[in-house]
This record gives C-alpha cells, structure tokens and sequence, in this order.
C-alpha cells in the first residue's frame, strides 16, 4: 500500500469523516462503518483532501484532462481543493466546474454549472466522496454532457465500500462503469482501510479491534459482492 494511502486512511479517522460503530444507511442497511466527508471543515483539512485526490488521480488517471467537476454539494470542496493540489504539486493547471442543485436564471454566470464553463472536445474527471448507489452520477452525469460535448476521463471517490450496488450482483462503483463507460477508482477501499487500522493505533488507540473486525466480516458476508 503507497504511504499517502495509508496517510489518508489514518486522515480519514483523526478527521472524524471514517467512523465505527452501528449505523443505518439511506439503503437500510445497517453498517459497522460510516463516511461523512462533511467533516473536514478546516482550511488545513481541505488543503491535504486536495492532496491525497490529486495523488490518486495522477496514479489512476494521469494527468491529462482539462476540468475537474464536483457534484452539488459536497463535491464542490473537493473540486477546488483538488484544483489547487495539482498545481502545487504536478504544476497542473486546471478548471474546477461544479453543478447546482437549482439553475440560477439571472447575471452573467446563470444556468446549472458554477465554476469554469465546459466546451466541447474538453476532458473531465469527476470527484465525489463515497458513491453507494450512483444516485448523484445519475443527476449530474446528463448535465455535463448537456453543457458541452466533453469526454469524462473517470471518476475518483473517496472510499470504496465495496458492498453490492443497487442491482445486487456488482459494487456501485463497478455499476457506474457499466453504465456510463468511464472508470471509477478510489483513494482506498475498505480491504486497504481493515489491513490499516486491524490492530493498530491511531493517536493511542486502536481503532479496529477483534470485536469491530468480526462485525466488519460479517457485513460483507452479507453486503459484500459474491
């Protein structure tokens, strides 16, 4: 496992965004693990989320692509602090386009897009923090491709949950290339994140410990894909 994964991992838990316990999901179904990526609140915070997403889109993507799009409304952080990444540290240059949840219809900049405006021939990879059904790529997929006839390099989220999609056979992130032809990759997935934090500690603590792994196991023997 590359060190800023592990790093990112580790992140995830001091930031509060990973958490462990007993959760119900939109879905219902009930989860040892939970992300909210609406954690990460500090200037600091943003800064190295930036970092750790433009690392992997270097490693899964490249860096040839023009614009990178956040979904309304927890992708638009990201897509600016991922903007500001790599030019920090690949000397990248690119835009940071965002959709609305409301079209605007009045000033200069009115319409369903803030941000850089998309033309056609430009390549764009989509930034989220987790992906459970593919709901929010259903909703801002057909807008960017309404805006201008661009091509969508891939998609990175934060964490794989590797859990069975909405269709029950494959993961969420394996539906959505299905469906839309573009790759989907993660940071890390939650096999990295249980080797990671299985026994160790995260600032004197150990965050998974046998009781957790058991009940980390025992979701995927259920939710996990077959």
């Amino acid at each position: 496992m590359q060190d800023y994964k592990r790093e990112f991992i580790e992140f995830m838990v001091q930031s509060n965004v990973l958490k462990f316990g007993d959760f119900t999901l939109k879905s219902g179904r009930k989860s040892p693990f939970f992300m909210n990526a609406g954690a990460y609140v500090t200037g600091a915070q943003l800064h190295r989320l930036g970092t750790y997403y433009a690392q992997a889109i270097h490693d899964n993507f490249g860096l040839d692509f023009d614009v990178i799009f956040g979904p309304a409304y927890k992708g638009i952080p990201i897509s600016v602090a991922t903007a500001i990444a790599m030019d920090e540290l690949y000397g990248k240059e690119v835009q940071y386009c965002s959709d609305r949840k409301e079209a605007k219809d009045h000033g200069a900049d009115k319409g369903n897009l803030l941000g850089a405006e998309l033309h056609d021939g430009q390549r764009v990879v989509i930034v989220e923090d987790v992906t459970t059904s593919g709901k929010s790529i259903d909703e801002t997929y057909p807008k960017i491709k309404a805006a201008a006839d661009v091509e969508v390099v891939g998609l990175m989220v934060s964490l794989n949950r590797m859990e069975v999609g909405k269709g029950g056979v494959v993961t969420a992130q394996q539906e959505i290339q299905e469906r839309y032809g573009f790759p989907v990759a993660s940071i890390v997935d939650m096999a990295e994140v249980t080797q990671a934090l299985y026994n160790k500690e995260v600032d004197g603590k150990v965050v998974i410990d046998d009781e957790l792994k058991t009940a980390i196991d025992s979701y995927y023997a259920q939710y996990g894909v077959k």
